[in-house]
């Protein structure tokens, strides 16, 4: 099949394990990710997350830059809502500038965390607008073609890049597919929170009404030896979808961490859902048809694989079982 295959990583800290483990591990997956010819490798943004050890994937974005050569490195992604379009801008402008032709910008609308950090992030800032502005400015600011009459323009963020990073919009919807497709950026549909056919379908239909670039697909994806091993390392995944009031919905990785969430935005009235996100496991043909059949039924060209598992020899062998790169290569 004729498809690329990238990386998610969220710096997963394991049981015993430290933040400093956790992330000279996702420097060594991100070189292996590279031996095999994976074509991306993007960091994701959560805050306060005990489990988690990214914060702030630009700043692992620069690190692991720095240390590979081919492989195009990004964020999957920054969650936008907690700056400036401008300092975002201007951050990846310079990345863009260190590493040529290898820098992607991966933007998302989710908070990464409870409404404590968020609170935290936005300590000192005014109130900021709506995010379809943010992320307007933020192409504005990327590409040098603010209006006149923003109350910016004269505010160029430099350095100016001569390969100037690729941008992508993360989200689960026909509206964000919109929205990326009108701003020109690339759109990947987050099937590791919704993997409802259906919605995968209405969102792509979206974006390619308006866009001829491919959309991409991030899914969890982990591949064992056996199926067997793959159900033990992977465990049992759900997604808890707090509903807060008509059209506000948080993705949460536990119903504690959604209670948690209401308590903390004062909302007494709430309902918590359960769902179950696309999950691809199994050994290496059993996911590696699944992608095949997915391809197939929606013209995905680019699978961003999501392994949610600290095992650092578990994720390197579902890394080569996965890999794009020929048998022989890997072997």
């Amino acid at each position: 099949m004729s498809y690329l295959t990238s990386v998610l990583d969220k710096s997963p800290i394991r049981e015993g394990g430290t933040p400093e483990q956790a992330l000279r591990e996702s420097l060594r997956l991100a070189l292996h990710a590279e031996h095999l010819g994976y074509h991306r490798y993007w960091f994701a943004e959560h805050h306060a997350t005990p489990q988690l050890a990214s914060p702030a994937p630009e700043v692992l974005a620069a690190w692991v830059l720095a240390q590979t050569h081919r492989i195009r490195i990004g964020t999957g992604g920054v969650m936008l809502r907690h700056y400036a379009p401008y300092k975002v801008a201007e951050t990846f402008n310079l990345l863009a500038s260190l590493a040529p032709g290898r820098v992607d910008l991966g933007v998302g609308k989710a908070p990464g965390g409870l409404p404590a950090s968020t609170a935290a992030l936005a300590a000192g800032r005014p109130a900021v607008g709506a995010f379809d502005q943010q992320l307007h400015d933020l192409e504005g600011f990327l590409s040098g073609s603010l209006p006149a009459d923003h109350p910016h323009a004269n505010a160029p963020a430099r350095p100016v890049p001569a390969s100037p990073p690729e941008r992508f919009l993360l989200g689960a919807s026909p509206q964000s597919a919109q929205l990326a497709a009108e701003l020109g950026w690339r759109f990947v549909y987050a099937a590791h929170f919704d993997g409802d056919p259906r919605n995968i379908e209405a969102a792509f239909s979206a974006y390619r009404d308006l866009s001829t670039q491919s959309p991409l697909l991030a899914t969890v994806a982990f591949a064992a030896p056996t199926s067997e091993a793959a159900a033990r390392h992977l465990g049992a995944l759900r997604i808890y979808k707090l509903h807060l009031g008509p059209g506000q919905t948080v993705n949460l990785p536990s119903a504690e961490a959604a209670a948690d969430y209401a308590r903390q935005v004062g909302v007494a009235d709430y309902r918590i859902e359960e769902t179950h996100p696309s999950v691809l496991a199994g050994d290496a043909h059993h996911v590696r048809r699944a992608l095949d059949d997915l391809h197939r039924r929606f013209g995905v060209g680019e699978f961003i694989l999501d392994a949610p598992v600290a095992d650092i020899d578990a994720r390197l062998t579902s890394l080569e079982l996965l890999s794009p790169a020929p048998r022989a290569a890997v072997a």
